[in-house]
């Protein structure tokens, strides 16, 4: 079954203009899901919205958004006023400037998606702007409105694919600081370091996907399986308790340069044997 696109539009770079499709690059529909059900009939669970203070069902007609205030009332904001004040679309994605690969920090990422020709005579276009981008290794700015909101997305050349990851606003990103302005400026001495460095590289390799698996997601699996097959359902192993070591304890071990098992001391057992047979 062939890929449906989540958006269409053109392309454009000044006078440039190529029809594009956005795809969707990360999903979650193959994952398992459940419905809730009524344990007693077995019959499916339908939400309801209701009124908070009768307790009395609301009818769609009748919910509107509100915005809080702090004495506890609400402000209405009717749907057709949310309406009035979206951005209308244009069906462009118009690139405002060149990066380099490398000139945005990952944490405003948000969602990628394929970015693919509409047209076959489309491709000849796109194609060239991406290897423009991948030999100038830059990666493009487009701003545009996508589902109903103004975006902002980085498009870049991946292989032989085009990736439109689309952005987080800078009011979205939280600031590290927030997180970490307790936490003390730590000094560490030369062999710490050099175990720690050690560490890192023995273990360094590259990063395959095939190689990460969705624990969680295959163990429900294998639960939905044994409950229709009639067996025991699997039960989760327990991982052995971990005892707490300081930190250069930690390092040596795991840098393979923990300390030797004590020996029992030879001398003092054939002073034994000795001192048996004597008597």
């Amino acid at each position: 079954m062939a890929a449906r696109a989540s958006w269409k539009g053109h392309l454009k770079i000044g006078d440039l203009v190529c029809a594009v499709g956005l795809y969707t690059a990360v999903s979650s529909s193959d994952r398992l899901s459940f419905n809730i059900i009524n344990r007693r009939t077995g019959h499916r669970v339908e939400r309801q919205f209701v009124d908070s203070e009768t307790g009395k069902p609301v009818e769609r007609d009748d919910q509107v958004k509100g915005y809080r205030l702090d004495s506890g009332d609400y402000i209405v904001i009717e749907g057709d006023e949310i309406a009035e004040i979206m951005p209308e679309s244009d069906k462009v994605l118009d690139i405002r400037g060149f990066i380099p690969l490398d000139g945005i920090d990952k944490l405003y990422f948000d969602r990628p998606y394929y970015l693919a020709p509409v047209d076959e005579h489309d491709a000849e276009a796109l194609a060239l702007i991406a290897r423009s981008m991948l030999e100038g290794k830059v990666a493009a700015l487009a701003e545009a409105v996508l589902f109903r909101r103004n975006r902002t997305l980085l498009i870049r050349a991946h292989d032989d694919h085009i990736i439109a990851t689309m952005l987080n606003f800078d009011y979205e990103v939280r600031s590290a600081s927030s997180v970490f302005k307790d936490i003390p400026e730590i000094k560490f001495d030369k062999e710490m370091l050099e175990l720690a460095g050690h560490i890192i590289g023995t273990k360094k390799g590259r990063f395959d996907p095939a190689d990460y698996h969705d624990r969680y997601e295959a163990a429900l699996v294998e639960l939905v399986k044994a409950k229709i097959e009639g067996r025991a359902p699997p039960k989760r192993k327990r991982e052995p308790e971990r005892k707490v070591v300081d930190l250069m304890e930690a390092l040596r071990q795991s840098a393979g340069m923990g300390k030797a098992p004590a020996k029992k001391p030879a001398a003092r057992k054939s002073a034994d044997k000795t001192s048996r047979k004597a008597s």
